[in-house]
């Protein structure tokens, strides 16, 4: 048990008020020490509660409140006054929680930047589904719009990546941003001219990320 479980099982509050100089009647009564009480208007048992000024608590309280001590202090009175034995908390293991807040910052990092690529992902397939209807060819001749090649190109890509980062286990979304999180932030802010190069081109289908 801690100091705060093992006082509160060992010593009552009339134990402890009595030990400390506080007159109490064979009924539990006594005068309140928290304010100006002319007749006993305290009682006292394994708690203790004032009828005058309503003032109620434990066995730590009262003696918190009656040497003016915090919580912990008096609680430690207790023990050291009644000799109560109890188990000493170790102080934190810095190493575990500088762990922890490392932990901690990395996860908030890796959401952070999964729902900035999803953010991109998403605006990107837009832009690409906008494409894709806006400079589709109104001929069967016509020269095909390099926008309108690229959102062939990318639409299906774009997809996989978007549902990945929405609907597949934590390992995969991971993996993912590690293996095409650059991919994507490329895709930032860049659909408003389509990728340089003749459409269809070895050279522009090669340089496409996939």
């Amino acid at each position: 048990m801690n100091v705060y479980e093992a006082v509160k099982s060992t010593v009552t509050t009339r134990q402890a008020a009595e030990y400390y100089g506080i007159k109490v009647t064979g009924r539990g009564m006594a005068r309140c020490p928290f304010h100006h009480d002319r007749h006993p208007s305290m009682k006292l048992d394994q708690r203790f509660h004032c009828f005058g000024c309503q003032a109620d608590g434990d066995v730590i309280d009262f003696v918190a409140g009656y040497f003016s001590l915090s919580i912990r202090e008096a609680a430690l009175k207790l023990a050291e006054d009644f000799g109560i034995r109890y188990e000493k908390q170790r102080p934190p293991d810095r190493g575990k929680r500088k762990k922890k807040m490392k932990a901690a910052s990395l996860e908030q990092n890796y959401k952070q930047l999964e729902r900035q690529c999803f953010s991109i992902l998403w605006q990107y397939r837009d832009q690409l589904l906008l494409w894709k209807k806006q400079y589709a060819p109104g001929e069967s001749d016509a020269d095909l719009d390099p926008r309108f090649c690229e959102a062939l190109d990318r639409i299906p890509r774009v997809e996989y990546l978007k549902d990945i980062l929405l609907c597949a286990p934590l390992e995969e979304r991971v993996e993912l941003l590690l293996s095409a999180g650059k991919e994507i932030l490329r895709y930032a802010g860049r659909p408003q001219e389509p990728e340089t190069g003749t459409p269809g081109s070895p050279e522009t289908v090669a340089g496409r990320d996939r």
